[in-house]
This record gives C-alpha cells, sequence and structure tokens, in this order.
C-alpha cells in the first residue's frame, strides 16, 4: 500500500512521519527503511531503522533512476515492511507533473513486493492533478 502525508511546508509531516517509524520499528516483524534528503533526521530515528540519505547519491538524477534506486533497495533486503519517504518532491526530479507516474510506479512496487510506503509530499491533495488515489491511503 501507498501512504500519503500531504501538506504544505511546516505542516508537520515530517515529523508525524517520524512517529509513525519509530513505532513501526518497534510494532513489525520485517525492516523499515527511511529515505530523506540529508542527514539532520539520522539522531531523531530509531537507530534500528536504516536511514538512507540522498545527498549521499548526488547521480540520481530522475524519477527513472529512482525508481531504480528503490528496485536496489528491495533486491539487497527481502524483510522491508515499509520504506519511508520523506519530501518526495525534493528528491530526483518529481515534480506534480510527474507525480501521477511516480505514484503509479510505487503502487506497482508495493504489489509486487509487499512493501508498503509512506510518502510526504509538500503539496495540498486539490494540487495533485491527476493522482488516481485508488490503492492509496492519505493519513492526515
Amino acid at each position: 500500500m501507498v501512504k500519503l502525508l500531504v501538506g504544505h511546508k511546516g505542516s508537520g509531516k515530517t515529523k508525524q512521519m517520524i512517529e509513525i517509524a519509530n513505532n513501526a520499528v518497534h510494532d513489525s516483524d520485517g525492516c523499515e527503511i527511511f529515505i530523506n534528503k540529508n542527514h539532520r533526521l539520522n539522531l531523531e530515528l530509531d537507530h534500528d531503522i536504516r536511514v538512507i540519505c540522498m545527498e549521499d547519491f548526488p547521480h540520481i538524477t530522475n524519477s527513472d533512476e529512482y525508481i531504480g534506486f528503490l528496485y536496489g533497495i528491495i533486491s539487497s533486503n527481502h524483510d522491508i515492511a515499509t520504506i519511508f519517504i520523506d519530501g518526495i518532491l525534493k528528491h530526483a526530479d518529481v515534480s506534480l507533473g510527474n507525480l501521477p507516474t511516480f505514484i503509479e510506479r510505487l503502487k506497482a512496487i508495493s504489489k509486487t513486493f509487499q512493501v508498503d510506503f509512506v510518502v510526504s509530499l509538500s503539496a495540498a491533495k486539490e494540487e495533485m492533478i491527476g493522482v488516481d488515489f485508488s490503492g492509496c491511503e492519505i493519513m492526515n
């Protein structure tokens, strides 16, 4: 399943996502992955959560490469329960324009590999034109 935290900057999405991730790591039998733009959240996340900072991967520059990166993460660990992606519109070239395709690809990956995604987006639901929210859960 793809779960979305939506709202404008400063609405508390990251704080909520950290809380969800920290709770999930204790309630899950699988691994939790948290993908963030930079290293600033490392100390706020439980040490059992694998944190991936995209600034360490500067050559991932478009959504196709980003999806390939997600496949690589999943292929390296078959016990992943949830992948948290904080601020997806700040990663690679993911934008509101290509968000519908990106979300569809996440839904397909989730279904194929039984991995949940929790994704935060700095936009209102109304701004996400063309996104098919079926198969998604809006968490806020």
